[in-house]
């Protein structure tokens, strides 16, 4: 879907226009993201792997839920609807525990620039991996891992098909936050 989303500058600040999502990607502008992390009690992750159809890093297992935030809405609404969205799940706003923002600039060959500013939250996984719902454009599958399997798909990152290698050192920062509330 090609949606319009607000243009940030440089530093992550709103100017104030917004633009339609492909044209965003055709020229490179900045704009922001929201990544929502969900984790267990039992110390598991949620990764959600990336729709067959996406044109950018399909089938590759990564992030919960993500998705852009639409032109006028705030972070949080954009978390709470991108999680209803992609998983099925209901979420509120004192149920998200931001962990930072995080700059993203990656170009595809697709011919898709992608210079964004994840915005990044951890949040408690309540119901169990069966309630929840895939969205079929956006999501193939949901697994959830272990902290252990976390740090090994991390320390073997570009070897397989979990996770964007240049986004190492933000899942590093993923998964001390998730283990610092787990304790």
């Amino acid at each position: 879907m090609d949606e319009y989303i607000d243009i940030v500058d440089a530093n992550g600040i709103p100017t104030g226009v917004s633009e339609l999502k492909s044209v965003i990607h055709q020229k490179g502008y900045f704009h922001n993201t929201v990544h929502i992390w969900f984790y267990t009690k039992n110390g598991e992750i949620l990764l959600s792997q990336r729709s067959a159809k996406k044109s950018i890093c399909p089938l590759m297992w990564d992030v919960s839920v993500a998705g852009h935030i639409d032109a006028g809405e705030s972070i949080e609404q954009a978390a709470l609807r991108e999680t209803k969205e992609e998983i099925a799940l209901d979420i509120t706003e004192s149920d998200l525990q931001k962990i930072g923002m995080f700059k993203c600039f990656q170009s595809y060959d697709s011919s898709i620039t992608d210079n964004e500013f994840h915005h990044t939250y951890i949040c408690e996984l309540k119901q169990p991996l069966e309630n929840l719902i895939p969205q079929e454009e956006e999501v193939e599958a949901l697994k959830l891992v272990s902290l252990e399997e976390f740090q090994y798909l991390i320390d073997h990152i570009g070897i397989d098909n979990h996770f964007v290698p240049s986004n190492k050192t933000y899942y590093e920062v993923v998964l001390g936050s998730i283990k610092k509330v787990l304790i």
